[in-house]
């Protein structure tokens, strides 16, 4: 017995009113309109790029530290957000070797470079208990940590496999 589907198509007459969505750069190819940024291996993986000028105490962000100084009651001064056009910025692999290091092929965020830094040229810290497998980021670390040794098929003659 063969059933025949009966193929209705239904047509909206609500026309789309939403404005089409700015795509994003694939990683690697920047605005060429941006600003370049090299900066050092040693500046890239600081964790305290700024630091208190009276206790030495180090922060992350300059807004931390202006924060801070108020409570030696020194000058401070946050900075605001303008609504002036921010030229966007890209930032440079200081790895010569890197294909990031050439400006064409530059990452769009300071957070990125600083991960790709610390994956492709830097030492690996943290280590797996389970599977001894290193990670120089830690986020990677904790988000393999979450998984590893619960994706083993075991076949019926013993053996492991991860997929």
């Amino acid at each position: 017995m063969i059933q025949q589907r009966s193929s209705t198509t239904t047509s909206s007459t609500v026309p789309n009113t939403e404005p089409p969505k700015k795509r994003r750069n694939q990683p690697g190819t920047p605005n060429p309109d941006a600003e370049v940024i090299a900066l050092s291996p040693k500046t890239l993986m600081a964790t305290n790029r700024f630091i208190c000028e009276v206790c030495n105490k180090g922060f992350q962000r300059e807004q931390n530290l202006q924060l801070h100084r108020r409570g030696h009651n020194l000058p401070w001064k946050l900075k605001q957000k303008t609504t002036k056009e921010v030229r966007r910025k890209v930032y440079l692999c200081p790895e010569p070797t890197c294909v990031h290091h050439d400006p064409s092929r530059a990452l769009g965020d300071l957070t990125g470079i600083k991960k790709h830094y610390s994956r492709k040229h830097g030492e690996k810290k943290w280590k797996c208990e389970k599977c001894s497998k290193r990670y120089a980021v830690q986020s990677d670390w904790k988000a393999h940590s979450k998984t590893c040794g619960t994706r083993e098929y075991r076949c019926d003659c013993g053996t492991l496999f991860s997929r």
